[in-house]
């Protein structure tokens, strides 16, 4: 049986994606001891993968080697196992390959079983999985929003950012919002509790910013790069800002710097950064508080899903284009 898989032979430059991956085949793989062999149904895309294609040995985790397989989320039942803590059948999700299956060690790759009777399993990549956790713990526990904050969310469509939106609504706090289409900002505002959705691409930032009442509180970044420079001299006194991603930067190989870093003096703000694997521990009470989000329908998330292993990267790149709402994700 042949496995199909996607592999990095060069560095991308910019969103040319096509020159720098290509899809082979292999003998499917059989699992060694530790090891589970996971039959893939999905695979999530997600922008900070961008990073680990290029050669900066500074970020989270090192780059991929270039010959290896592309990584990245899977969702889909385990069909070998030689690790004692899983069985044939179980549903999981683990940080497998972008390919037919994965072969992981589950310690390493963070495999966990997920509920597969849910009404849409794909919100095991949505609601209650990364991009969920990602947007609950980076507001309650990282920003540590309260009722009546203004809250400015960047990349505000995307899979995280369309969650952080209906979270701090729900808290009662005031959510504005940024993307780069007129429509995605009345979208936002229409269906995710935003009370303003601000073009980054047609709008003047910093005069938009500066008419929020009493300056913004919490700064939820998914983006880096300029809109930095129009946040932070209208940030409220004492706001904090959370650094959740920097999609602006992944594709460079030198990152923008804020010009405005006095502002984080003048307004004693608090910018901290922060990623998953600082809360992976807190996964099962994350998923019970976004379960129950989602089982009163308080919480949503659109999906934009592409059929088939080789249409990859066109979906891969909508990312980057800005052509999705909510979560891009790959069905096999």
């Amino acid at each position: 049986m042949e496995n199909r898989y996607w592999q990095l032979n060069n560095h991308p430059q910019g969103i040319d994606f096509a020159s720098a991956l290509t899809l082979e085949i292999q003998k499917k793989p059989n699992p060694q001891d530790g090891q589970i062999l996971i039959k893939n149904e999905y695979l999530s895309l997600d922008a900070g993968t961008r990073m680990w294609m290029t050669s900066r040995t500074d970020g989270y985790q090192p780059p991929l080697p270039l010959g290896s397989m592309m990584v990245g989320l899977c969702l889909g039942e385990v069909i070998e196992s030689k690790h004692p803590n899983f069985k044939i059948g179980d549903y999981v999700r683990a940080f497998g390959n972008w390919a037919d299956y994965s072969c992981v060690d589950p310690i390493m790759t963070g495999a966990i079983k997920v509920d597969r009777n849910i009404s849409d399993i794909r919100q095991h990549f949505g609601v209650l999985g990364m991009n969920g956790w990602t947007a609950l713990w980076g507001l309650t526990e990282t920003a540590k929003i309260k009722k009546g904050d203004n809250v400015l969310i960047s990349a505000a469509a995307g899979s995280t950012g369309i969650l952080a939106c209906q979270i701090a609504a729900n808290a009662g706090c005031n959510v504005y919002a940024l993307s780069g289409k007129d429509s995605k900002c009345r979208y936002l505002e229409k269906n995710m509790g935003v009370k303003r959705a601000f073009n980054y691409k047609t709008e003047d930032l910093g005069n938009e910013f500066s008419k929020i009442p009493n300056g913004i509180d919490v700064y939820f970044d998914n983006v880096g790069g300029p809109i930095l420079d129009n946040a932070l001299p209208n940030m409220a006194l004492y706001g904090r800002i959370a650094i959740s991603g920097l999609i602006s930067d992944y594709e460079k190989d030198k990152p923008t710097a804020p010009q405005r870093f006095d502002q984080i003096l003048m307004k004693r703000l608090t910018i901290t950064g922060f990623f998953s694997p600082d809360f992976m521990d807190q996964g099962p009470r994350l998923t019970k508080e976004l379960s129950l989000m989602l089982k009163n329908e308080s919480i949503k998330m659109p999906f934009d899903q592409t059929d088939g292993l080789e249409n990859m990267l066109t979906a891969y790149s909508k990312l980057f284009t800005g052509e999705n709402i909510g979560k891009v994700l790959l069905q096999l």
